[in-house]
């Protein structure tokens, strides 16, 4: 071989080595790009749960603030005939006073609840999800205070319930926004939405338009 020769061979090598950079550093672009235009078009949604979180809070809090003030135990006050009422109740249970007799055990299930929406919330782009997940922070939040602040003591404490309607077990704000934020999180999860903001039967048709199209085109290339 000759030098004219290795040097022909060293620069188509070298040559190929520059398209391969060039080629990785396009890959790498590109996937910055779309990185980045996926965060721009789902942006983190942790300001969102926590404000709709707090508002919710501070509502329910309110609200029984000026329940224990103004309601005696036993003695309601009627609003829409015997339909609506006002009732001031100690419940030791759940929502809509279930599980009376578990108010330590609700109590650590709260505090998990709390936790673990925080931790979800951290990388959710979904505005909806960051609706229903707020709701429910809002709610376990507000009735978790009252497990830990209110009599008899600490994680015993009776959360207070002040509203009723017809034959429906009284309850207040935060056990409505627990209520209505997990079926509004069904619901996303029934449709497909996904808590990073993508739909996922609507993702597949696409992945599987576009698979369709590739080989479409590979057909015609053939022939």
């Amino acid at each position: 071989m000759t030098k004219s020769d290795d040097a022909g061979a060293a620069t188509e090598t070298t040559a190929t080595e520059t398209t391969a950079t060039e080629t990785t550093a396009t890959e790498t672009t590109g996937g910055s790009a779309d990185a980045a235009a996926d965060a721009r078009q789902h942006p983190r949604r942790l300001r969102t749960l926590l404000i709709i979180a707090a508002v919710l809070f501070a509502v329910d809090l309110l609200a029984k603030v000026i329940a224990v003030a103004n309601l005696t135990p036993g003695q309601p006050v009627y609003l829409i005939g015997d339909v609506v009422r006002l009732s001031l109740v100690r419940n030791p249970g759940a929502a809509f006073s279930m599980a009376t007799g578990m108010t330590w055990l609700l109590t650590l299930v709260a505090t998990a609840v709390v936790i673990g929406v925080i931790r979800i919330g951290r990388t959710l782009r979904s505005l909806w999800w960051a609706v229903g997940l707020g709701m429910v922070l809002g709610g376990a939040l507000g009735n978790l205070v009252d497990r830990l602040f209110r009599s008899p003591g600490p994680l015993q404490g009776h959360v207070v319930d002040y509203m009723a309607v017809g034959w429906w077990p009284v309850f207040n704000v935060a056990d409505s926004a627990i209520v209505c934020g997990a079926i509004l999180l069904v619901v996303l999860t029934v449709f497909g939405f996904e808590p990073d903001g993508t739909r996922a039967h609507r993702d597949a048709e696409e992945h599987n338009a576009e698979e369709s199209h590739a080989d479409k085109n590979a057909e015609e290339k053939s022939v």
